[in-house]
């Protein structure tokens, strides 16, 4: 049965253009996501109407615009299933991640102590950790990926050890497109002593969230990946380890109370967010959140997961076309074609008025993984249609035509 969201297609002005004279088919969503018109009308009334600072003024615009940001706190709360003082804004999942790396890491983490990622890691959850092992004399252990582009668990059973201190892994690869068992994961690292990180920014925006029944310890995404603006995110962590945190930058809001020789500090998340925060793409990404609830969460994953079966078998209908990795689980194609680099891939479909995304896609050990230096990639929303998937196949023929 067709789980048909094509009425939403109007709330999103980004569809309505032309890109060589063609209508626009954008299939880059892995990279960023259009955003509807209750997102665009939320950050314009703060921009326009609101445009005073939070926490600091007791007039009213002031306090119109502290209520709104603080609201969408509420919201990305009742979003991710967490409890009051648990979500913390930041720049977006590379700076969660970093946060995380920096007040966690450099007060828990010392010489000889263990961090665990994964083959399959974006460069945001790899290098804090990779920077932090540097700094601290730990090391750092690699989960390795299967040929099937799945994550060895018995490898990971095998690397986790009373030395472990932290694993950090991707909810859903933004190159194989595969959805990690996170609950498994976590069980794993607790029975080791080890907390668990998950970069969500790639599945916070398709599929449902609880971060408790997950079982993570810190949840990391970013708001223009889940229909929001650029320049907003969060991290949830788990009350009680953030109240054992130290903050990671110093300024205004941040503190209870300063003198010139010390400081003390608000309690978390506040504790985590100094100085002037983006406050309209703050109150956009809690725009996005109440969009994705009021289409329906479970109807986008099944829309998606529609538009992900059409593509799979297109896709395999293209002589020589080969997928980066095997199952998947998002609609997330990495791909190549024989004999054509993946930037020219782009471009020749690019002239067809499709828009997908060529490159390493920030994940260059995944790549060496499977012997690659670059792939193309078509990653879907669940705005897509069957048809642009099929206006998709015909650039692809016309690209492999063309080398031939």
């Amino acid at each position: 049965m067709s789980t048909d969201l094509s009425s939403r297609r109007t709330d999103f002005p980004a569809l309505d253009q032309r890109v060589r004279g063609r209508p626009l088919v954008y299939l880059d969503n892995g990279s960023t996501t259009f955003k509807p018109r209750p997102v665009l009308d939320a950050v314009q009334r703060m921009l326009a109407r609101e445009s005073a600072n939070v926490h600091r003024g007791v007039h009213a615009l002031s306090e119109a615009a502290t209520a709104s940001y603080e609201g969408a706190r509420a919201k990305m709360t009742a979003f991710l299933g967490a409890r009051s003082g648990e979500i913390v804004f930041t720049r977006g999942t590379t700076e969660a991640t970093n946060l995380v790396a920096q007040a966690w890491g450099r007060a828990t983490v010392t010489a000889g102590d263990t961090i665990v990622v994964s083959e399959m890691e974006h460069h945001s959850n790899l290098v804090p950790w990779q920077m932090l092992c540097r700094e601290r004399g730990a090391d750092l252990r690699v989960i390795p990926v299967t040929d099937a582009g799945e994550l060895d668990l018995d490898a990971l059973k095998l690397i986790l050890d009373s030395r472990v201190r932290l694993v950090a892994v991707t909810h859903v690869s933004n190159v194989l497109g595969v959805e990690n068992p996170i609950p498994t994961i976590a069980a794993a690292a607790h029975a080791a002593g080890a907390l668990l990180l998950v970069d969500g920014a790639q599945a916070a925006g398709h599929v449902p969230v609880d971060v408790r029944a997950l079982g993570c310890d810190f949840y990391a995404l970013s708001a223009h990946k889940m229909l929001g603006p650029t320049g907003a995110g969060v991290l949830w962590a788990r009350r009680e380890i953030l109240e054992a945190m130290p903050p990671w930058q110093g300024g205004g809001e941040m503190i209870a109370s300063v003198s010139l020789e010390s400081a003390t500090y608000r309690e978390p998340p506040w504790r985590f967010e100094a100085g002037t925060p983006s406050i309209a793409d703050v109150v956009g990404m809690g725009a996005a959140a109440d969009y994705l609830v009021a289409v329906g969460r479970e109807q986008i994953a099944a829309r998606e997961s529609e538009l992900a079966a059409h593509a799979a078998a297109r896709l395999a209908e293209i002589p020589g076309l080969a997928l980066v990795g095997g199952k998947r689980s998002a609609p997330i194609f990495a791909f190549n074609l024989p004999g054509i680099h993946p930037h020219d891939v782009a471009t020749i479909v690019d002239r067809e008025g499709v828009a997908i995304r060529s490159g390493h896609h920030c994940a260059e050990p995944l790549h060496r993984r499977f012997g690659l230096d670059a792939s193309a990639r078509a990653s879907l929303a669940f705005y897509n249609t069957e048809e642009e998937i099929d206006l998709l196949a015909a650039a692809l023929l016309t690209a492999a035509e063309a080398f031939a």
